[in-house]
């Protein structure tokens, strides 16, 4: 793979959440981009680990290949909503019925770039596996800037809805205030030629 056709992801920021289940189904449906032959899945302990599989056969096993990183967590899913059970009036308070509910655990991809997105080769990928993540969960938002083709890429993703999103560069509130505060060291009576 050369470096040429390597591309970016420069910043990326997820709250993302869905059902473990879910995600699982979703990997075996999948289709990968270019390079990318499968995403292995493993957990250890409270940890989801979704490694690239290269279609280059000339890197080498050892050689670390971009990997998405969730924490897993157990959430109680009710089959109605609680607070609407309590707002609504009753008759007969003493024959409250229980909610039906399950624990489910929900695969969370949360934090900033190197929290979720770790490694350099076939990172690119493996945002656009993310990316089509981020389409499938209900619940969450993907912000990203990445580099494509030269040019800079805007990615905003909320629950499952791709939403329009624009790179903006703008001067930062520090800029302005260094070059007005900041000590002018060729006029300065204390140094000597």
């Amino acid at each position: 793979m050369s470096t040429e056709d390597s591309r970016h992801v420069y910043r990326l920021h997820s709250t993302l959440e869905l059902p473990l289940e879910d995600l699982r189904d979703h990997l075996d449906e999948a289709t990968y981009p270019d390079g990318v032959t499968d995403v292995e899945l493993t957990r250890r302990n409270n940890t989801l680990i979704l490694k690239a599989v290269s279609e280059d056969e000339s890197v080498s096993k050892y050689t670390p290949a971009a990997q998405l990183k969730a924490s897993v967590t157990e959430n109680r899913v009710y089959e109605e909503d609680p607070e609407e059970r309590r707002n609504s009036f009753r008759w007969d308070e003493e024959d409250e019925e229980e909610i039906e509910s399950e624990l489910v655990e929900f695969a969370a991809f949360k934090g900033d770039r190197e929290t979720v997105l770790q490694n350099s080769l076939l990172q690119y990928e493996m945002f656009l596996v993310l990316c089509d993540i981020a389409q499938a969960a209900e619940k969450g938002t993907l912000t990203a800037i990445s580099e494509h083709d030269g040019d800079l890429e805007a990615t905003r993703i909320v629950d499952g809805e791709p939403r329009p999103a624009d790179v903006e560069v703008v001067e930062g509130p520090g800029d302005r205030k260094a070059a007005q505060t900041g000590v002018n060291w060729r006029d300065n009576k204390f140094i000597s030629d």
